[in-house]
């Protein structure tokens, strides 16, 4: 008597396929865990494999797996960044910045660890590639800004308003992602605006790109909304003047 059941077809994954899985189940685990608690035998798991073919692939054992993880992890960072240079610069950041929270509400516990370090599986080549992930940032807003060969002030505003941004990231998952993500973003939309203000009191180059910026920014949008809510604090001081 012949059975008649259906016989699972397999198809065999080639190098990348089998590489990105790999990747994938990596980084599902990392985003969850801190690195020092995943597990070769972990990643196996989640893969749907054995730990001879993880070790196949990454013949480093965990740390070679972790740094590609977190290589592929940068690449997608960096992409939040890469925003077409067309229209009012808020809306592009905030549209930026909607993809960078994302990702960090998706990999809660492992942006964590990634940013604040500790772990036992933290290394230079480590910390290279998330100082890369920082300055890949601040060269698309940078390029954003349309300021030809930025100087020392603009280039150390922007790239301390990242830092911000990292920081209030992180806050925000200690605090139970409170307040809710829409909020985090103009808020932080709103504190690189403040920064470039604050430095162009100092630096003509900085002053040009914020009024050529909000020459194209409209009354219905983030810059309109943060005139709106600080000219009631500061109408008073009129006296400072």
């Amino acid at each position: 008597m012949t059975s008649e059941a259906p016989t699972r077809a397999y198809r065999r994954l080639s190098v990348e396929e089998r590489r990105s899985q790999l990747l994938g189940a990596a980084l599902s685990l990392f985003a969850h865990r801190a690195p020092e608690e995943v597990s070769l035998d972990d990643v196996a798991e989640a893969a749907g494999v054995s730990r001879p073919l993880v070790y196949r692939y990454f013949p480093g054992g965990k740390q070679q797996l972790y740094e590609a993880a977190l290589r592929s992890a940068a690449e997608e960072l960096q992409k939040c960044f890469d925003e077409p240079r067309d229209g009012p610069l808020l809306p592009r950041l905030s549209r930026a910045l909607d993809r960078y929270l994302a990702f960090v509400d998706q990999h809660d516990a492992g942006f964590s660890a990634l940013l604040q370090g500790g772990s036992v599986a933290e290394t230079s080549r480590t910390t290279a590639i998330v100082d890369g992930v920082r300055r890949a940032a601040a060269e698309h807003i940078l390029g954003h800004l349309g300021a030809e060969e930025p100087g020392a002030r603009l280039r150390m505003t922007v790239r301390m308003w990242i830092t911000a941004v990292e920081a209030a990231s992180l806050i925000w998952l200690d605090e139970d992602k409170q307040p809710p993500v829409g909020e985090l973003r103009d808020w932080l939309v709103e504190q690189f605006v403040a920064c470039l203000v604050a430095t162009a009191g100092r630096d003509a180059q900085t002053a040009a790109v914020v009024r050529d910026a909000l020459a194209l920014e409209s009354a219905e949008g983030p810059a309109g909304a943060l005139v709106r809510g600080v000219l009631p604090v500061v109408g008073g001081a009129g006296h400072l003047l």
